[in-house]
């Protein structure tokens, strides 16, 4: 899960890295070089967003703020490593999403700074409804300038929004929070899995069995009349400590060795917030809230 620096220490699994073709993905000696180009696979749905990942390489349009450099390459030069069964299956995600914009276009790294960071350092570049997703993260993003670490197990992704009336800017994250409640209640059905109580603790924490499993981060600015809207999400999916996470209390509620994969939580996840999203947008706060029974604390 996200964890805040100033309460926990938590400590990265061995730092692995890349190495081409036939050679694998190694564990280094070394602690991690920060000044490395970070890796961004480019992946989309359809050819219409393939097409964006194209121009967005040749054109080298992608960078992270302070001059961080990052090295981007297509969903094609994917299977030219080899990343670990633990890695984001991007096939999966994509052949799991049924949105008309969100989650389309995907940007995959095994270790980033930041997933938000990307979005939004990049947002002007990037297609509406863009989502960036890593294995590790070391410079996470919490609320009020919190430093957070994000180990192995989480789930850590950032999407892009745009929202013209700024009255309704503020309230996205609820519909963010319960996209995310929404979404595992989905995958739960869908596979047969016991129910998983996630609660959430407004407005942006997401717990389980009394303990934080997640948080919810959104940061906007405004630019021709547009508020540009990054969305993170952090939730801990497979890695236990330093609380819990969604796989041990199903190992706990299951008699079958199942598990929650990351790729299906975040396909469910865009294919819920579509819809809330689009309710919350179109027909008003009053009807969106009417129309839920929200798992509050």
């Amino acid at each position: 899960m996200l964890v805040q620096s100033s309460r926990f220490r938590f400590l990265f699994p061995p730092i692995q890295k890349l190495i081409p073709s036939s050679l694998s993905f190694s564990v280094a000696s070394s602690a991690m070089d920060s000044a490395s180009p970070s890796m961004l696979f480019l992946c989309g749905k359809s050819s219409t967003e393939s097409e964006v990942a194209k121009s967005l390489k040749i054109n080298d349009t992608l960078n992270l703020p302070n001059g961080g450099k990052v090295s981007a390459l297509l969903q094609s030069e994917i299977n030219t490593f080899r990343f670990g069964e633990d890695a984001f299956n991007v096939d999966l995600f994509l052949n799991s999403l049924s949105t008309k914009r969100f989650g389309r276009f995907l940007i995959w790294s095994p270790l980033l700074p930041s997933t938000h960071d990307i979005v939004s350092h990049n947002f002007c570049e990037l297609p509406v409804g863009t989502v960036c997703v890593a294995d590790t993260q070391f410079k996470g993003r919490g609320r009020s300038q919190n430093a957070w670490e994000s180990p192995r197990g989480c789930l850590m992704f950032s999407f892009t929004l745009q929202m013209e009336d700024g009255k309704t800017v503020p309230l996205v994250q609820y519909v963010v929070s319960l996209a995310v409640t929404e979404a595992i209640k989905d995958v739960c059905d869908r596979n047969g899995f016991p129910f998983i109580d996630v609660r959430i603790k407004w407005p942006n924490d997401l717990y389980l069995n009394g303990l934080k499993v997640g948080g919810i981060l959104c940061t906007s600015t405004y630019k021709s009349k547009k508020f540009n809207v990054s969305s993170g999400i952090g939730f801990n999916v497979g890695n236990e400590k330093p609380t819990t996470c969604l796989n041990t209390v199903l190992k706990e509620l299951s008699t079958t060795p199942n598990e929650f994969r990351r790729e299906d939580i975040t396909a469910a996840f865009f294919n819920k917030f579509e819809m809330l999203y689009d309710i919350f947008i179109n027909q008003g706060e009053s009807i969106f809230w009417s129309s839920l029974q929200y798992p509050g604390m």
